[in-house]
């Protein structure tokens, strides 16, 4: 790999332009900002490394690009998404976020930790790799998908209708990085989700506070509704949710007690006193990666603005996300929902399906694993960090069904993903470009 590494370093100038290029592109799915544009970009750098690109376009949706190039006995899927996250806050940006800037050896842009950074290097790495070495020894399959952002609402439907695409023997998929240590981490999995809206009406119009004795507050209704979800000791409440929550095996539980996780480091980076309940060691991480969430995420009702106003409201409602784990579904978690809550006297409580994906997670001794750890160890040059899935959700079941999953990417413990001032350690990338050579070499012949 010394030819490989010496075209990368004769070409750092030109890749780090290349990806600032790429972040540059103001790809938002969330407002409809700029995905066709990234598309075509996208499009023409496959091409350029001489992969055969088809665009598929499912009911108005951002395209979703498929390519393929090289050829082998074996084939490694890589899935990926260009689309970002909405830049605010603005003001809480130190350098306007599509105008990537280098600083204290960072690069600082929207997109770039998530996910424009572990796309980009990817093809450097295969256009490096023929450059340097040769035609790919396998057969590598992307999928690209521009609404990553806003649950991949159509990328179902893309592999339903295109499996035989799909079909390989190990997927890379998008983000990773380096933990809070400076440890390379490798994750063999996503947690689910069932994301959905609360809703309650219970008059026409809002009224004068002073009908708070004998006209119902929607407000009230709807927090009783949710106190019924989840009680202070963080146990969720929901009928039944519980009795479908896998428990870590012994092995799984042993696995937990050798990784390194610097809980000080991560209350420092965050910003926060404790962890619920008091949490610790093993217990911390079996309720970090194994376990379930229900999580309020936005409330709305009433009167918002500054100062007072006495009012009582007619509409009241919350956006709330469950975090899932096997064998728990979104297809599930909303018929429990539903009856919990009828039960309840809640029948008037309406149920928004905002969409959700299935949890999947691969084995910490599949072969593919275990090669990706390798090729860890050649690259970083210790042992990689292994955590059994990612506590954040993604289409991963969708695509990935049946293939062993590892994500490997350029972030790192503080890359402010989703928030102001997102960044990733240059020297990060130009590393998640050598691992991506390496693990095409090496997987052509495990």
């Amino acid at each position: 790999m010394e030819r490989f590494q010496a075209y990368v370093d004769a070409n750092r100038t030109r890749f780090l332009e290349e990806l600032k290029e790429l972040c540059a592109q103001p790809t938002i799915a969330a407002q409809g900002v700029g995905l066709e544009e990234t598309a075509r970009w996208l499009e023409n750098r496959l091409q350029r490394l001489g992969a055969r690109v088809q665009r598929f376009v499912m009911d108005g949706s951002p395209p979703v690009l498929y390519a393929e190039l090289g050829a082998g006995e074996r084939t490694l899927l890589i899935y990926n998404h260009y689309d970002v996250q909405p830049p605010e806050p603005l003001e809480e940006w130190h350098t306007p976020p599509f105008e990537p800037t280098i600083q204290d050896g960072r690069l600082v842009a929207r997109g770039v930790a998530d996910n424009k950074g572990d796309l980009l290097c990817r093809l450097q790495a295969l256009e490096a790799y023929q450059e340097t070495i040769g035609p790919l020894p396998i057969r590598v399959r992307f999928v690209i998908e521009g609404e990553e952002e806003i649950g991949s609402p159509h990328l179902i439907l893309f592999a339903e209708q295109h499996r035989d695409l799909l079909q390989a023997d190990g997927c890379l998929w998008e983000s990773g990085g380096k933990d809070a240590g400076r440890r390379f981490v490798l994750t063999l999995g996503v947690k689910g989700i069932c994301y959905v809206e609360l809703t309650v009406r219970t008059a026409a119009s809002d009224l004068h506070s002073s009908w708070g004795g004998v006209i119902p507050n929607a407000a009230w209704r709807l927090v009783w509704a949710l106190q019924t979800l989840k009680d202070a000791n963080e146990r969720i409440l929901v009928d039944g949710f519980m009795d479908h929550v896998r428990p870590p095996t012994a092995q799984e539980r042993a696995h937990l007690a050798t990784l390194p996780f610097d809980e000080a480091q991560i209350k420092d980076n965050f910003g926060f006193a404790d962890f619920v309940q008091g949490l610790s060691g093993v217990d911390l991480l079996v309720q970090h990666f194994y376990g379930p969430t229900c999580t309020i995420c936005g409330l709305k009702a009433g009167y918002q603005g500054q100062g007072s106003k006495t009012v009582l409201p007619c509409v009241a409602s919350a956006k709330v996300d469950f975090r899932l784990v096997p064998d728990l579904t979104p297809e599930l978690v909303l018929e429990l929902l539903r009856a919990h809550l009828d039960r309840r006297g809640f029948q008037d409580i309406q149920i928004t399906d905002l969409g959700g994906t299935r949890p999947a997670r691969s084995s910490l001794d599949d072969p593919f694993v275990r090669l990706c750890a390798e090729v860890a160890r050649l690259t970083y040059g210790a042992e990689p960090v292994i955590y059994p899935t990612s506590p954040g959700s993604g289409p991963l079941d969708s695509l990935c069904r049946d293939v062993p999953t590892v994500m490997a990417g350029v972030s790192h413990a503080n890359a402010r993903v989703h928030a102001p001032n997102e960044n990733i350690f240059l020297d990060d990338y130009f590393q998640g470009i050598r691992f991506v050579g390496e693990l095409v070499r090496r997987f052509a012949a495990p």
